[in-house]
């Protein structure tokens, strides 16, 4: 499990912008620190602290964290406006006769950060302002070097491939809804004796199903990116009444097709139940299910796991008493006790961290895969940022909310990173 970020591990001795200064506690302008950890500060203080200079540059774990909280109170836009104009206006870009030498020691470092942003937050730049800001930047500093040109060039394709990637996301879910509703007309018209084949007759093995499924939620958690989980729960800015935060360009369909994803497998578990017209029939795709619900613990996918629970809880098949009379019930309760709501999910997170070390620990892919419950994770994410205030009293951003969305957000990457989306 991450381990919460101190202050020696989110800035090095020295570490600051020469532009800013840590202050005790009560100080406007500044970074506030209390026992070592930063916990607030004013917005441009912040933004101040992610701009590279020629002796600086802002600690990794920093940039992660305020790049992904920033969007709760200013547009990601707007933030690297802000970001280039201070790196034009300190490193003196617009003067007639460019320092060249100063240029070729800050260049790397905006060209690092900016490369760092594209690779981290590349949904952000699907805005067209995010990538004219960008090309403006490097042209500026590309003129003092013939260097630069091809690192730009490197970094826009990789943006470009990224961007591709997540178009061809887009797609998919536009495809996959239509097909969705197409199949769903289709199913209601025909009648019972030539509807589609049973989930035996495509596959009968438990475990090759529940790898498929593993292989789905992981190629679907890829197109999220971290920044949903923020702008999902994005409220309205205190110091901002006109509009609420991030609204206009808030984007959170693959957060939501993922939801959608969970929703459609309850209901295919539940159809596919109660499509037999005989009970013994009915029975033996209960226990089919209940082998794969126990395959997926096995692998570490504890999403389909409750998806599949879900889907046999549902009413339409738990009212099928005849039919759970002829099912061997014991593998299902212990399923069932693992994904038990009791004390707010306590078996299953103790699961999920027992499965978090084993893959730690793990040499092949397969030991490595770490699939969430992926509504709870959602739960806990509203429930953090619901129970702290965005803005302190004073105006300053509360960073230690900034850093608890990291450790939350970047523990699902982490997971997802590790098993390079291999089962």
């Amino acid at each position: 499990m991450p381990q919460a970020l101190s202050c020696p591990s989110m800035f090095t001795p020295g570490g600051f912008s020469p532009h800013l200064h840590p202050s005790k506690e009560g100080e406007h302008d500044s970074l506030i620190f209390q026992d070592g950890n930063l916990i607030s500060a004013s917005l441009e203080a912040l933004i101040q602290h992610l701009v590279p200079t020629v002796d600086y540059y802002p600690e990794k774990g920093y940039i992660f964290a305020f790049l992904l909280s920033s969007r709760l109170f200013i547009d990601p836009h707007e933030l690297l406006s802000k970001v280039c104009h201070l790196c034009i206006e300190q490193q003196r870009l617009n003067d007639p006769v460019p320092d060249k030498a100063r240029i070729r020691k800050f260049g790397p470092k905006l060209l690092q950060l900016l490369t760092e942003w594209t690779e981290t937050f590349p949904h952000d730049f699907q805005d067209e302002r995010m990538v004219d800001q960008l090309t403006d930047m490097f042209h500026r500093i590309a003129s003092c070097d013939e260097i630069y040109w091809k690192k730009m060039n490197q970094l826009l394709q990789g943006l470009s491939q990224k961007l591709k990637t997540l178009h061809q996301g887009d797609e998919s879910i536009v495809r996959t809804n239509a097909s969705v509703s197409e199949k769903s007309i289709s199913f209601k018209s025909k009648s019972p004796s030539i509807q589609t084949r049973d989930i035996l007759t495509v596959c009968n093995d438990p475990y090759t199903l529940a790898q498929q499924l593993t292989h789905i939620e992981l190629e679907r958690l890829s197109l999220i990116g971290p920044e949903e989980f923020v702008q999902a729960f994005a409220h309205k800015d205190p110091l901002d009444s006109t509009k609420p935060c991030f609204k206009d360009t808030k984007k959170t369909r693959h957060l939501e097709a993922y939801v959608k994803w969970f929703n459609r497998l309850c209901y295919l578990v539940a159809t596919e139940i109660c499509m037999p017209a005989k009970k013994k029939q009915r029975a033996q795709v209960i226990e089919f299910y209940i082998d794969v619900a126990r395959e997926c613990f096995n692998i570490g996918n504890f999403n389909s796991l409750m998806a599949v629970i879900s889907g046999m809880n549902m009413t339409p098949v738990s009212r099928l008493k005849k039919t759970w009379a002829k099912v061997k019930t014991a593998k299902f309760f212990v399923l069932e006790h693992q994904m038990d709501p009791t004390s707010n999910f306590y078996n299953y997170r103790t699961a999920l961290r027992g499965a978090a070390h084993r893959a730690l620990m793990a040499h092949s892919n397969r030991e490595k895969i770490v699939i969430p419950f992926f509504s709870l994770l959602i739960k806990d994410i509203y429930f953090l940022n619901e129970g702290c205030t965005n803005r302190l009293p004073n105006g300053h951003v509360n960073f230690e909310i900034c850093i608890w969305l990291l450790m939350k957000v970047k523990a699902q990457r982490i997971n997802l990173k590790r098993t390079g989306g291999n089962p």
